[in-house]
């Protein structure tokens, strides 16, 4: 709707709480910014699992009366934002996570972030055993490969199943046995691992998408869940365990750019920390005279801030964001989605009139909302606006949880950067070289980052989904 690359989605895992499907709804809250689209817990008392799940934000579809109700120890939780799957409409609960399934190993309910990129293929092979997913979600397709391999035990089919699966995930599974947190062997997703005290003594364990869940919670930070590991938590132990062989490793570098919430550690790095050097970067690499340097809310908010250190520009809050805007599926009516920019996004007259500004932002996708942007900057009485993107330009789709527009909807894909610079209305443009990326995330010569977004250049065979990308409308 404005012109973003959209959520992924964030799970959580809570090992060992007395409220443990609370604490779950209560992190997935900290999450809310990693999908929008349905909430959902699971929990296990008495042996059983209880999942509830609906669509909306968390408080809509896991309301206090509601979380009261889920008894149990051990939980997992999940936002979605669909990168597969209806997303609206009749069927789009049936999309909504967890996912669950009585399996010859008990119950089972999973959560997943990511996107699974030969789910076709794998359908197929369901198919041809007679199983039959309810949902369009590639995540319910992992859950079933888990619940009918053939494997001795839960832990030797979770190892089957995930031979079988390519591209990104990071999952949290409940069992009857307890919690299992996994990331995919190239390590694409974050999922992080914390500890809950009570009086100096370890009282429960949190798996989250990201830190910021745990720093809410009350739990320390102890690690990353590694790439192909299956890391387990159980009444009173802990486990680790890992699927397949070695892989190099190929981080969603977006999560620092724009995904996660600045006040996160993802991957082992402090996002805020890492946007500002974006912004500092952006600075040295394009200069220009100014009066003002003002963010994009909220998102270009730290890369602004760089801006304005390194170059000695003030920076000024020129335009406010209205938080309390509802998000839309409308798509066509151009004089709405206009509308909606507007309510949106407020210039501050006062603060713009007569200056020269640096308007920045973290990246462009289409282009639509931005222009718009520096229209009102422009109407605001600036006289010069110079657009500053503190990543490198956009020019492939991206296969692996980010919902993506295809390629020949990418601004980069369509025009030059002086076209570029004129739809937006601009005096100037610039985006971050790659090279500085790169260096912000502190990522050397054997690259453990994906930058698939920029270059094409894609960590695993998808040649099938780029072709489909193209094929769609411009």
């Amino acid at each position: 709707m404005f012109d973003k690359f959209k959520e992924e989605c964030g799970v959580v895992g809570v090992c060992g709480h007395p409220e443990a499907g609370r604490i779950a709804a209560d992190g997935l809250f900290q999450l809310q910014h990693r999908g929008q689209e349905a909430a959902g817990v699971a929990v296990l008392g008495d042996e059983k699992i209880k999942v509830q799940k609906g669509l909306g934000l968390v408080r809509n579809a896991l309301t206090p009366s509601v979380t009261k109700e889920l008894k149990g120890q051990f939980a997992i939780g999940h936002n979605r934002y669909a990168t597969q799957g209806e997303k609206s409409g009749d069927k789009a609960v049936l999309n909504a996570q967890p996912f669950y399934f009585e399996s010859r190993f008990g119950p089972i309910a999973l959560a997943h972030n990511g996107n699974v990129t030969n789910t076709d293929e794998l359908r197929v092979r369901l198919a041809l055993r007679d199983i039959t997913p309810v949902s369009t979600s590639d995540s319910e397709v992992i859950l079933l490969l888990i619940a009918h391999a053939k494997a001795p035990n839960l832990l030797a089919a979770i190892k089957e199943a995930l031979l079988e699966v390519e591209g990104a995930f990071a999952l949290v599974i409940l069992s009857t046995e307890g919690v299992y947190a996994i990331r995919d062997k190239h390590g694409f997703k974050p999922l992080v691992l914390g500890v809950g005290f009570d009086n100096g003594r370890r009282t429960f364990q949190v798996i989250a998408s990201e830190t910021c869940a745990l720093d809410h919670l009350g739990a320390k930070y102890v690690r990353e869940i590694q790439p192909g590991e299956i890391f387990f938590s159980s009444h009173n132990t802990s486990s680790s365990d890992s699927y397949g062989g070695p892989a190099p490793e190929s981080r969603c570098v977006f999560e620092h750019v724009y995904f996660s919430r600045p006040d996160s550690v993802v991957f082992g790095r402090f996002v805020m920390q890492d946007r500002q050097t974006m912004g500092r970067f952006l600075a040295q690499t394009h200069t220009v005279e100014a009066d003002a340097v003002v963010a994009v809310p909220d998102s270009g908010i730290a890369a602004a801030e760089g801006y304005s250190m390194e170059s000695r520009i003030p920076l000024v809050r020129g335009i406010i964001r209205n938080h309390y805007v509802g998000r839309t599926f409308i798509e066509g009516d151009e004089r709405y989605r206009d509308e909606q920019v507007q309510n949106k996004f407020n210039p501050v007259h006062q603060l713009l009139k007569g200056k020269r500004v640096v308007l920045v932002d973290d990246s462009i996708v289409r282009g639509t909302t931005l222009a718009k942007i520096v229209g009102m900057v422009r109407e605001s009485g600036a006289t010069e606006v110079h657009v500053r993107i503190s990543c490198p330009p956009t020019t492939g789709s991206c296969f692996y949880g980010v919902d993506t527009p295809s390629e020949s909807k990418l601004i980069a894909n369509r025009m030059s950067l002086d076209e570029t610079r004129k739809f937006l209305g601009a005096n100037s443009l610039g985006y971050l070289p790659l090279e500085k990326l790169q260096t912000a995330v502190n990522d050397g010569q054997d690259t453990r980052y994906c930058y698939a977004c920029y270059t094409r250049q894609y960590p695993t065979p998808v040649g099938h989904l780029i072709k489909i990308a193209k094929a769609q409308p411009a």
